[in-house]
């Protein structure tokens, strides 16, 4: 009796879980790390690194890659579901099944087959509860498709565009000299305030609906975070070496942006430095900073004396 009692709470607890990873991973307006859905992601992303591994050339990698994020949004209902399975059946078997019988009718009961009813007291009400469950699992996934990808959408159209003014992969030379070609350096205002609601939206859409980081442009050349860093180092050699008034929105795309990539690296626990001073080492030297400059300035980009 002690130990049907210990199963059938091991399995209420299950139920419970599971319930709450659907909610913190769809419901919740925030970026809430949980463990079960890690771990689906963790396993599915092995696989796919074994499918693809780093040794292969990039462009077989992206292409392999690039249904990572997809599959696995389509595989965690999955996971939650033969959670549940199990969960149930624990309590079934606590209450006098068998254990083959309690899988087949947790199954039936889940999956609304109905080709099995539990014969067993109070076994309808519970065969109700996770039928219910079941389903709402299902619709939780499909209501939640249409958002996922419209955030998808939002995200990938000022990275296309991008690609027009700055290249593929995106550069901040190319781009400041083709705006000042094109257009001239005044544009430059308009495009920062666009990009930091980019910066906006992505910190917002990427940590309540992480699956989107996994999410890759349409061109393998194309990605959002070579867009992102390409376009604070765009405002960042406008700021510091391009002879134009000074713009306060490019120093605020600036903290936009790396507020937002911060947030997103919080939420999977990428490390970072969280107080950077002046004199810390970066990854563009001097050498690097001095050559854009170079081709800035033979561009005819208006550039500071010192």
């Amino acid at each position: 009796m002690i130990i049907q009692a210990l199963v059938a709470l091991a399995g209420i607890v299950l139920i419970a879980r599971t319930v709450l990873s659907a909610v913190r991973t769809f419901v919740v307006p925030r970026g809430v790390d949980d463990r079960l859905t890690r771990m689906a992601f963790h396993v599915i992303r092995k696989g796919f690194t074994l499918a693809a591994p780093p040794s292969r050339p990039y462009a077989a990698r992206d292409r392999v890659m690039a249904y990572y994020g997809p599959i696995a949004l389509m595989l965690l209902p999955a996971w939650w579901l033969v959670l549940l399975l199990v969960g149930f059946a624990a309590v079934y078997w606590a209450l006098g099944l068998p254990v083959a019988d309690a899988l087949e009718v947790s199954g039936s009961s889940l999956l609304t087959l109905g080709f099995f009813r539990p014969a067993v007291q109070g076994g309808d009400f519970i065969a109700f509860v996770e039928a219910a469950m079941g389903l709402a699992l299902v619709a939780l996934l499909i209501s939640y498709l249409p958002t996922i990808y419209g955030a998808f959408s939002r995200r990938e159209l000022l990275v296309s565009m991008l690609e027009v003014r700055a290249d593929s992969p995106p550069s901040p030379v190319v781009m400041l000299t083709r705006m000042h070609r094109l257009h001239g350096l005044d544009a430059l205002h308009p495009m920062w305030e666009r990009w930091e609601q980019w910066f906006a939206e992505v910190e917002e859409s990427h940590s309540s609906l992480p699956v989107l980081v996994y999410y890759r442009s349409q061109q393998p050349s194309q990605s959002w975070v070579n867009a992102a860093g390409a376009i604070m180092d765009a405002a960042a050699l406008a700021r510091s070496a391009v002879a134009i008034p000074m713009d306060v929105q490019a120093d605020l795309v600036i903290r936009s942006g790396y507020l937002a990539l911060r947030r997103i690296c919080d939420y999977f626990r990428i490390p970072y430095d969280p107080g950077p001073t002046p004199a810390d080492a970066t990854s563009i030297d001097r050498a690097r900073f001095d050559d854009a400059f170079d081709v800035l300035a033979e561009a005819g980009v208006p550039m500071v004396a010192d």
